[in-house]
């Protein structure tokens, strides 16, 4: 912390500060966009699906049947289960939030030190520099060539100056100079906080899940009505055994048509994943950002920070006039208020600056290249890029190249024919010095990049540094395909494009044209990943499809990143990679079951109901429905629930596939056809019409119900492919836990079940069979029309 010097803007004192808080001036938007405590309960309690089963279980229980009302326990089960894993994963997103937030360097009257934004009141004078992210609206108050970034707010891509007096916004950022502002507007009066409440500006990830599975839910809707309608009619008002018995029966038509566990299982496995990606020091923003990472075929990633150590040194100073250049890096260092890694870099090297007094200084910019300050007579001096500052073609020029060709950073530092704030500034530039800089490699980033090239995924270096020292850093990584001068790309972004197919690597890239490149990368159907962690990079990170940025980078890359990587490891990556395959692959499993389940739950349902219908107009025997509430029940048990849950949340490292609706509906629509033919069969064949006894029903129901499970079974044993021990012991399991309870006296007569009539039992087990052989030949089919290999057995790969 240090204390304000005399000629600077005082701020707040203690007693100021209290009287804010105490009034509510206080910046009390909250750091991200999370439920509450309370909305996640009301959330997961009162929902549509919940709202459905609570009244058939109402109905039930008017009955005086308690046992046939166990499928209410869904709806403590959903509602519990739903709540714990959304706290749990809000539990470790506020902690990680906590860590990774912006906080802005706020001076007051006791010191300057960074706080969290929430503690930041009216009034307070909050200092600014390179990639500080503004976060609340303000007055500037004191400024060194102090540029903002607005693009973010307002679509204007060009930096705007700004000098004392002028107005900020929260959300835009610092790209060049340093300042001090005042609070004018804080909390929700400020403009980036009502621009997010309007929802005008920031979107969420797009989710192919997410999309997928609220469509096939409108389709299930669309079903249920007439399946419903049609069922209770024929069940109320066409059979004559009693309003009890039509009653549990309309019931149990209509239960497992909700696919009550298909939007749980979903949230669980993306809570899931943030959790164990916390773990991993790894902030997820928007929780779909995992699957659309999973997803992403193209990652764009910036060099220093992200393949090499943020830390430089310097590991060589080439002289090239007879003058001492030290005391001029030494003084240019120490002007540097805030200073990046190479200046940090040279400041350590050269300690002890001569005590000169600036008349001007410039700023370093992305877009330029360069920074400098005029010393009267001690003359004026940049520091940039050689090839920037020199023709490119001169002996000290191609003398850096080939300096830059052994991958290490190169700077030139000369003096200028006029001051650095002139607007033709550099001006004529004489070489003083190369000052060589080296940069480490991330022990992890080799692995990284080879773990992406194994999985098919295209490498993008992109970097604001000389293009032959990246194009050497990314040879020494492995990366293949050639490296580019940026100030030669195409402006056509369908040149652009092609371009971007060819080379792999490209070097002095302003930040406009990575944001440029994402945008041609997306033009040619690329699904984007941009990483990196300084000012430069902000652009491109909004715009690519997920932005991953670094813990330690600037805290407006952090601001707009969906991802954030707290520990700096671009390693972590293929983690989270792999967590949004899990999600994917494991969601589009469990998808199948449920939605098999709801395929021929609604087909028995018509295919009863229009029997009931011919009965009524041929005035022949009406058809009960099969199955009670506590036969639905007991099936979903150990083909679907238990299953579902243990697939949601098991290793799957899977490519993803695009086309979720159409590959889920191509394997659920068929085998749910399949089952539910197969179980109205097994039934009609074992019904013995009106003047069947209780006994005769009950054993009528439980041969439907035998082929059912022997056929959702095989469901089961398909979409748990490939094989590993676990999953065949999953499957035998749920396998033997219906022998087990159909070898159980208690339990056959607890939960209505006769299988003694042999005849019937039998045929129904062989009826199962079929249906079973019948879903085995179609999911070879499948994989044909889905142009998939299918494998009974996971590769030793994985």
């Amino acid at each position: 912390m240090s204390a304000p010097s005399d000629n600077l803007v005082a701020g707040l004192s203690d007693a100021e500060v209290a009287a804010r808080v105490a009034e509510g001036k206080t910046n009390d938007v909250p750091t991200r966009a999370a439920r509450s405590v309370s909305e996640i309960i009301r959330g997961n309690v009162f929902t549509r699906i919940n709202a459905i089963l609570g009244v058939l279980f109402v109905i039930v229980l008017s009955t005086g049947s308690l046992i046939n009302g166990a499928f209410g326990l869904l709806i403590i089960a959903n509602s519990a289960i739903g709540i714990i894993q959304e706290l749990r994963a809000k539990q470790t997103l506020d902690k990680l939030a906590i860590v990774g937030q912006a906080k802005p360097l706020v001076r007051r009257q006791s010191g300057t030190q960074p706080m969290p934004p929430s503690e930041v009141v009216l009034d307070d004078v909050i200092e600014l520099g390179p990639g500080d992210q503004i976060v609340v609206d303000g007055v500037i108050l004191e400024e060194t060539n102090l540029e903002v970034d607005e693009s973010l707010l307002t679509g204007e891509a060009d930096a705007i100056a700004k000098d004392a007096g002028d107005h900020v916004m929260s959300g835009s950022f610092v790209v060049a100079g340093s300042g001090a502002y005042r609070a004018t507007k804080v909390g929700r009066e400020a403009y980036a906080a009502k621009l997010a409440e309007e929802a005008s500006k920031f979107t969420l990830v797009r989710s192919e899940l997410r999309n997928g599975i609220n469509q096939i839910l409108r389709f299930i809707t669309y079903l249920l009505i007439p399946a419903g309608a049609l069922i209770i009619y024929t069940q109320l008002f066409t059979t004559d055994s009693g309003w009890r018995e039509s009653v549990l029966r309309m019931v149990g038509a209509l239960v497992p048509m909700v696919p009550e566990g298909l939007v749980l299982m979903t949230s669980i496995a993306f809570a899931v994943g943030v959790i164990r990606l916390g773990r991993r020091q790894c902030l997820v923003n928007e929780l779909p950002a995992i699957e659309g990472l999973a997803r992403v075929d193209v990652v764009c990633a910036d060099k220093t920070g992200t393949l090499t150590e943020n830390g430089m040194r310097v590991s060589d100073l080439k002289v090239l006039e007879s003058r001492s250049v030290t005391d001029v890096l030494a003084q240019l260092a120490a002007d540097d208020a805030r200073p990046n890694a190479s200046m940090a870099a040279i400041a350590e090297a050269y300690a002890v600056p001569p005590g000169w007094t600036a008349t001007a200084t410039a700023p370093f910019k992305s877009a330029t290249k360069w920074s400098g300050a005029s010393y009267a007579e001690h003359g004026n001096w940049v520091i940039g890029a050689p090839d920037v500052l020199l023709d490119p073609a001169s002996p000290v020029a191609e003398d850096a190249e080939r300096i830059g060709a052994r991958g290490l950073r190169v700077l030139l530092l000369g003096s200028s024919d006029r001051p650095v704030d002139a607007p033709d500034a550099p001006g004529v530039v004489t070489p003083a010095a190369l000052v060589v800089l080296e940069q480490r490699v991330r022990p992890d980033a080799r692995g990284t990049l080879d773990y992406f090239a194994s999985q098919h995924v295209a490498i993008k270096v992109i970097s604001g540094d000389n293009a032959v020292s990246v194009g050497a850093v990314a040879g020494s990584l492995g990366l293949q395909g050639e490296t580019m001068d940026a100030r030669r790309l195409p402006e056509q972004q369908d040149e652009l494009a092609e371009t971007l197919e060819e080379c792999t690597t490209f070097g002095r890239v302003r930040p406009d044209q990575k944001r440029a490149m994402v945008h041609a990368l997306q033009s040619r159907g690329h699904t984007v990943a941009m990483t990196g962690d300084g000012v430069n990079d902000v652009l491109a990170l909004k715009d690519a499809d997920i932005g991953v940025a670094m813990g330690s980078g600037s805290s407006a890359s952090r601001a707009v990143a969906q991802i954030v990587l707290l520990d700096n490891k671009f390693a972590t990556l293929p983690y989270v990679v792999g967590e949004g395959r899990r999600v994917i692959g494991n969601i589009e499993r469990v998808s199948n079951l449920f939605l098999t389940k709801t395929v021929y739950s609604v087909l028995l349902a018509v295919l009863v109901g229009l029997a009931g219908l011919s009965a009524e107009i041929f005035d022949t025997d009406p058809l009960l429905f099969p199955f009670q509430p506590i036969h639905v029940t007991i099936a979903a048990w150990f083909t679907i629930g238990i299953p579902a849950f243990v697939l949601s949340l098991a290793p799957n490292n899977e490519r993803a596939h695009p086309g979720f609706v159409r590959r889920v509906m191509t394997a659920a629509l068929p085998s749910g056809v399949v089952v539910g033919i197969a179980t109205f069969t097994s039934y009609l064949l074992a019904y013995q019409g009106r003047a069947a006894t209780e006994t005769e029903q009950t054993q009528a129901s439980t041969a439907a119900l035998i082929t059912l499970l022997v056929a959702a079974l095989w469901v089961l044993a398909v979409v748990a492919r490939p094989y590993e021990w676990w999953r065949v012991a999953l499957v035998s399991i749920s396998a033997l836990a219906y022998v087990v309870i159909f070898s159980i006296p208690a339990a056959r007569e607890l939960f209505i079940l006769d299988p003694t009539n042999m005849t019937t039992t039998s045929t129904a087990l062989a009826i199962g069979i079929a249906a079973a052989a019948a879903i085995e030949v179609l999911w070879w089919v499948q994989g044909h029309v889905l142009g998939e290999r299918r494998r009974l057995w996971r590769a030793a790969d994985g």
